[in-house]
């Protein structure tokens, strides 16, 4: 049976070492200062600059969470267990009263805390600004946009704790982040279009949306622009993406799916 206080004690330890190295700062200023610079200067290769309307700024900020959130997941959470292990803490770890699912999630649920932490103060921090140039509809899709940021954010960040269970040492689990990365942010949509186009289009009708779901950043785009129909259709994803596969509870459930799945191979590679 879980102990929630030892679950409590790992998370509260994972993410007080996160606040003492100023890690949630970092990325919180991070996050802040990209979010501005796309906000306010997005537009200024068209002679614009300033606050546009939210269905843009969303599209631009949905293009910067993509790339920046899943390689800053997995560079924090690459050496949850593997560090551990090379140092060799691991060992007294397990020799105390906890499990090793105590542990596991414990490790996934600091680091969770303090991503989501600094995703909040990162892009709520832009969304204040916001409040005073917007409406009240606008603003309740960008409190979606980064409910979804932090979402993607803890799919990583568990893919990162399996990448971590699996490596034998911090060198080879860094290297697997940075494939991880590579596959799910670069490589695999460019095979899909590669697909695509050498099929004739004839692919884009069955099989392209599901396989689509096989990426959590895919997922991610996919929940940002369905909820606005002006991205919708410039993105032209309404003509290859049917309506039923777009419900934001399904998709919101298959984020949630990804985040679970890699804990769980985790959690039978760890025992």
């Amino acid at each position: 049976m879980l102990e929630a206080k030892q679950i409590r004690t790992v998370t509260a330890k994972e993410f007080r070492d996160r606040i003492r190295n100023r890690w949630v700062i970092a990325v919180a200023i991070i996050f802040t200062l990209f979010a501005l610079a796309i906000v306010y200067f997005g537009a200024a290769q068209q002679g614009e600059v300033g606050f546009r309307n939210i269905e843009l700024t969303i599209a631009s900020l949905v293009s910067l969470v993509i790339y920046l959130i899943p390689l800053i997941a997995l560079i924090l959470g690459y050496d949850a267990i593997v560090g551990e292990r090379e140092r060799g803490s691991l060992d007294l770890l397990l020799s105390m009263p906890i499990t090793r699912l105590e542990l596991l999630l414990g490790k996934f649920l600091g680091l969770s805390l303090a991503l989501t932490c600094s995703t909040l103060l990162g892009f709520g921090l832009v969304g204040l600004l916001l409040a005073g140039q917007t409406d009240a509809e606008a603003l309740y899709h960008y409190a979606g946009f980064m409910f979804s940021a932090i979402l993607l954010g803890l799919v990583f960040l568990s893919l990162a704790v399996m990448v971590s269970v699996l490596a034998r040492d911090r060198a080879r689990a860094s290297g697997a982040a940075i494939g991880v990365w590579f596959l799910f942010v670069l490589v695999y949509d460019l095979i899909l279009l590669g697909v695509l186009v050498l099929s004739g289009g004839e692919f884009g009708e069955d099989l392209f949306p599901l396989l689509l779901l096989f990426n959590p950043a895919d997922i991610f785009r996919l929940l940002n622009i369905f909820s606005l129909e002006d991205l919708k259709t410039f993105y032209g994803l309404a003509t290859v993406f049917p309506a039923s596969l777009s419900n934001p509870w399904l998709l919101g459930s298959m984020m949630v799916a990804w985040i679970i799945a890699p804990l769980a191979v985790a959690q039978w590679r760890f025992k």
